[in-house]
């Protein structure tokens, strides 16, 4: 059932951007590969807390495929040779390797320019109020105070003279990977002029579930089979919550904020279940 959904989803976000990118430039080819391949949980996140409020999902799709350009652009940059030096990423050659670093930057400057016209495109929310509070809320889960502060922070640990604590660490998390996830939560919710708290503590638990998970996959997946590189974190010596609370403590961690993912989305009953699926599939994937 949810991955059912998730793939109907995940082929109207990709037919909504492949609408926008149209061009046959390296530009435009570079962005295309870079947007395509990946599960698009972000984008399912907007499209089912949509549906959960009777947004129509014809209108859903914009801010869904938006939050998705934004994710592509920090994943394109976060491989750059300043940053973490990436070569491949799902399972595909990252933008600078396949292209170069000039194309790699300007495809996250594009993704990112279009990831804010989608979350304020007029086919999409059906206010005004709506679609500015989408626009204004990306901005803040993506720039200084979120996921860029996230990403800022991850680089300064990796030349701290101390490894981070585990509060450091999911202060970090919380920016780097839990602002967007944060955003795309609440999207339906913004859509709808709805109370966005429930939705904002379940996401708050998913994605640092969603992290811990990741490094559960760094710790014991194989590069082949995850579509990346994998244990470059504990080769650098950075602190990660597999080497603070060790494999079994981590996944224990993950499990206990699963439920209280699902525990946040009383308030939705049964109409939650998919976002409830969801959460478990996070700590059970292994890519």
């Amino acid at each position: 059932m949810l991955q059912s959904a998730l793939a109907a989803d995940a082929t109207a976000i990709r037919s909504c951007l492949e609408a926008q990118i149209t061009g046959d430039l390296p530009l435009h080819a570079a962005m295309r590969h870079a947007l395509f391949g990946g599960k698009a949980l972000r984008g399912f996140l907007v499209m089912e807390t949509a549906r959960l409020h009777d947004v129509n999902p014809s209108r859903a799709v914009f801010p869904a495929a938006g939050i998705e350009a934004m994710h592509a652009y920090s994943l394109v940059h976060d491989d750059l040779p300043c940053m973490d030096d990436d070569d491949l990423r799902r399972g595909q050659p990252t933008v600078h390797v396949k292209w170069d670093e000039g194309t790699a930057v300007l495809v996250g400057d594009a993704l990112q320019s279009l990831a804010f016209e989608l979350a304020a495109h007029p086919e999409g929310a059906d206010t005004s109020e709506a679609r500015a509070e989408l626009a204004l809320t990306l901005a803040r889960a993506a720039g200084k105070d979120g996921m860029v502060l996230g990403q800022a922070l991850d680089i300064a640990a990796e030349t701290a003279s101390d490894p981070l604590t585990l509060d450091q660490i999911i202060a970090l998390q919380d920016g780097k990977t839990g602002a967007l996830f944060g955003w795309a939560a609440c999207a339906g919710a913004v859509m709808a002029r709805a109370d966005i708290a429930p939705l904002a503590a379940y996401a708050k638990a998913l994605g640092l579930a969603f992290q811990i998970q990741d490094d559960v996959i760094d710790e014991t997946g194989d590069a082949a089979a995850v579509g990346k590189a994998v244990g470059k974190d504990a080769a650098a010596g950075k602190a990660t919550f597999v080497s603070l609370l060790g494999l079994e403590g981590a996944r224990r961690r993950a499990a206990a904020l699963v439920d209280t993912a699902c525990d946040s989305l009383s308030a939705y009953g049964e109409g939650a279940d998919r976002l409830r699926d969801l959460a478990r599939f996070v700590i059970s994937r292994q890519s």
